[in-house]
């Protein structure tokens, strides 16, 4: 089953801090889409992340005890 995006709503990061998803923004030259998300702590800063990098799952080999099975959760 193919994950989708929810927009306006809070997703945690597989380390633990919650962030707001914003919206999705098209690369002009190469038309890939960008998660543009804000993170809800600190500085509230703006960051973009290719969409299938958001969507797709923890790498287990690199974060083997990580809670969540993806990268980022809709919280």
């Amino acid at each position: 089953m193919e994950r989708t995006l929810k927009l306006h709503a809070v997703y945690r990061h597989f380390k633990g801090k919650e962030y707001y998803v914003e919206g999705v923004a098209i690369h002009s030259e190469t038309g890939e889409k960008y998660v543009v998300y804000r993170q809800l702590y600190g500085e509230r800063e703006l960051y973009i992340r290719p969409l299938t990098m958001f969507l797709s799952e923890v790498d287990r080999e690199k974060y083997p005890s990580a809670g969540q099975r993806y990268r980022f959760e809709e919280v």
